[in-house]
């Protein structure tokens, strides 16, 4: 059940919701007081930004009486027709940063579980990060269900939205070879593709051939998308894509990364199945680079074809 969707599809972590965001209730105060009194209604219970679980699923308890709409964000409706809502929380002290728990989440829960915690966090944290405007300076109020914030100065009115920062995460290839980069902070031997925000006035494209360039020195083209996934650290889409590299050379920008290689199929494969003997340490499995890389060795020949190939 773990780490899969509904359909047992292995998926990246935060991929997989299985909400209906219910934008038209967003908009509608009356309609917004109905569902946040409806009886059916849950909290996504949050230590901070951290998940609770309980015995394969994450916490979910009705509506305490007391409680007020606009302390919160309505994160959806369920399949089972429950409202789903999270607590907005003002100060969540320093501890911002992702933990071993939070990363852990993918393996504990369902996959659309997964995505609803890394909706939620994303959007918890933002609240308490924009507590005033970034126009005039004034305070700023939780208004649309939690998806959005006005300033309250009248002469302002400015509203604000949730941001998602783009991020390409990428291969390049050359001749059967992928290039793979580490960041200084990795573990030992830990190995991925290489990744950067999407710059503004540039295209998905631009960003993947820009990106390899200046980490690497690699000149690429033929940039392909093949998937995405949400990343709740704190709001991120890691857009992941294939490129063609017109050759093998490296230059690398040591100030962002700390060594990169080229690995063909047979190294990649080693490293995914967690051989101790492979040249480098793959990615968690939650992370889209994992996908990403299960995604290229889906396309190249196995190695019993390229066996046959090297013999004939």
């Amino acid at each position: 059940m773990h780490g899969t969707d509904p359909t047992n599809r292995q998926v990246p972590g935060f991929v997989g919701s299985r909400l209906d965001r219910v934008d038209p209730i967003r908009s509608n105060p009356a309609l917004l007081a109905e569902t946040f009194a409806d009886p059916a209604a849950r909290l996504l219970v949050l230590d901070g930004l951290e998940p609770v679980e309980v015995d394969g699923h994450l916490l979910l308890e009705p509506l305490a009486p007391d409680a007020h709409v606009e302390d919160h964000v309505l994160l959806g409706v369920d399949p089972a027709a429950r409202p789903i809502f999270a607590r907005l929380v003002a100060d969540l002290g320093p501890a911002l940063t992702p933990t071993p728990r939070s990363r852990a989440i993918a393996g504990l829960v369902p996959a659309d579980e997964v995505a609803l915690y890394g909706t939620a966090r994303s959007l918890v944290h933002w609240h308490a990060r924009h507590r005033h405007c970034s126009v005039c300076g004034a305070t700023t109020r939780s208004v649309k269900a939690g998806w959005s914030r006005k300033c309250d100065a009248d002469a302002c009115a400015a509203e604000h939205f949730p941001r998602t920062d783009p991020v390409v995460i990428m291969l390049a290839e050359y001749r059967g070879r992928i290039l793979l980069g580490r960041q200084h902070a990795w573990p030992p031997g830990r190995y991925s593709a290489l990744a950067g925000f999407v710059e503004p006035g540039e295209t998905i494209e631009e960003a993947v051939a820009r990106e390899l360039f200046e980490e690497a020195g690699v000149r690429v083209h033929d940039v392909r998308y093949v998937m995405s996934q949400p990343w709740p650290f704190p709001s991120s889409l890691m857009i992941a894509c294939i490129a063609q590299a017109q050759d093998d050379a490296l230059t690398l920008d040591e100030t962002e990364i700390e060594d990169a290689l080229w690995c063909d199929a047979d190294q990649v494969r080693a490293a995914m199945a967690g051989n101790p003997d492979a040249p480098f340490l793959a990615p968690s499995q939650m992370a889209v680079a994992w996908h990403l890389l299960d995604h290229w060795l889906a396309g190249v020949a196995p190695p019993s074809l390229v066996r046959a190939d090297a013999s004939a």
